[in-house]
């Protein structure tokens, strides 16, 4: 239910998400962070999709009526979402002022173009989050293709869109690449506020009564998790797995959800790999441990995603000591952190023989993998934490409050 506020009721920062605590998604965890963040400043009002995220105090959440259809039901997903877009774009028309900062995130894809309306005929200074570029996140998957009527109408909003917001938030630095295209999107509206772990950055040792750990410590355990969506190529990943079956200090702990998780499952029951272990998504209050079972992980991209999508999961791995085997272009901003600070391998995306001699030289020299270990952990300590990422936003809160006063819709 969608609890309206007063003309009396202090407001000075909209945070508009479909997903918000106590929703359990990625973007509801580092959403729900940046809104208390942001809070520690301001009045902070979120308008979120989430069934039972209504709540008062600071930051206080608007939740909107929605409902989730299953992910096969697309037509119903699609007007679940434009349910929501509309629904922001009404109470951002009707509450926001010039003086009060909106941020969007790019979850669901429809969402900025409304809000980014809704700000602009309140002619309130509007920041766009993106975790995700479109149409080159679509076109990069072969969802559609570059030159189709639907990738030119994304791009002509786009261009509309970035001309219109005061900032943009990329979480790489790869993303400006892309936006540089784009005339509204000049380098003085980018701000690069990258992600942070959400568990406390520290060494976890390998236990061999982890319950999650199947091969023991006398192998290097290789594990895969999260979401498999359509940017993602878990079949590199298996066929490196198909290429090691004979390998004997190796194993693969794969585990996911999404497209790419049920062709694992269906590579898997065919093939029979003895080296593989495959394992469902484990619940949030087991992530660390899970995690832990690992001795190194992989986040396996496909080709061509360098500054379209970035990896939110890469800061758990590191800040709890496992290095990463990134498949990604050299560009790309997991990479780059990757190979500057020896915290994990950079491999070509979609190649399997390279996936495969990596994991085998780590294998036989875990010195290196110990060493990858320490630095990954001292990265987080020193650079992504989540401090740093709220002083960012709210230091950007306070600039955009600034042009707000002194624009005009």
């Amino acid at each position: 239910m969608v609890h309206l506020l007063s003309d009396n009721d202090a407001m000075t920062a909209f945070l508009v998400t479909q997903h918000f605590r106590p929703d359990e998604t990625s973007t509801s965890v580092f959403l729900t962070a940046i809104a208390e963040e942001l809070a520690k400043d301001d009045d902070v009002v979120v308008i979120s999709g989430t069934r039972g995220s209504a709540r008062a105090g600071n930051p206080a959440v608007l939740e909107m009526p929605s409902w989730s259809p299953p992910k096969t039901a697309l037509i119903r997903r699609a007007l679940a979402m434009l349910w929501f877009c509309m629904g922001a774009l009404i109470a951002l028309t009707w509450r926001a002022r010039r003086d009060t900062p909106v941020f969007v995130v790019t979850t669901p894809f429809m969402l900025p173009y409304f809000v980014s309306l809704a700000a602009w005929l309140r002619g309130a200074p509007t920041t766009l989050i993106l975790y995700d570029l479109y149409p080159e996140s679509l076109i990069a998957a072969n969802l559609i293709a570059k030159q189709s009527w639907t990738a030119r109408l994304i791009l002509h909003l786009n261009e509309w869109m970035f001309h219109i917001l005061e900032a943009v938030v990329v979480i790489g630095r790869d993303m400006e690449k892309h936006l540089s295209r784009y005339k509204g999107a000049t380098s003085d509206k980018i701000c690069f506020i990258p992600h942070w772990s959400t568990l406390a950055p520290a060494l976890r040792p390998v236990d061999p009564d982890n319950q999650f750990r199947p091969a023991g410590t006398d192998k290097l355990v290789v594990g895969l998790s999260g979401n498999l969506g359509f940017t993602h190529d878990p079949d590199t990943v298996f066929a490196a797995a198909r290429a090691l079956a004979d390998q004997p200090g190796v194993h693969f702990l794969l585990s996911g959800w999404g497209v790419g998780w049920h062709r694992l499952v269906d590579a898997q029951r065919a093939a029979g790999l003895p080296n593989v272990t495959l394992m469902e998504r484990v619940a949030e209050t087991d992530l660390e441990n899970f995690l832990t079972a690992a001795d190194v992980w992989i986040i396996p991209y496909r080709r061509g995603m360098s500054g379209i999508s970035s990896p939110s999961r890469l800061y758990n791995l590191l800040a709890i000591g496992r290095p990463v085997i990134a498949l990604s272009e050299s560009d790309a901003e997991y990479g780059l952190m990757l190979s500057e600070h020896r915290a994990g391998w950079v491999v070509e995306p979609e190649n399997a023989a390279e996936l495969a001699q990596t994991i085998c030289a780590a294998a036989h020299d875990p010195g290196d993998v110990a060493t990858r270990s320490r630095n990954a952990v001292q990265l987080l300590q020193d650079r992504f934490t989540r401090d740093s990422a709220g002083n960012a936003y709210c230091r950007l809160a306070n600039q955009l409050r600034t042009t707000g006063k002194t624009r005009t819709p």
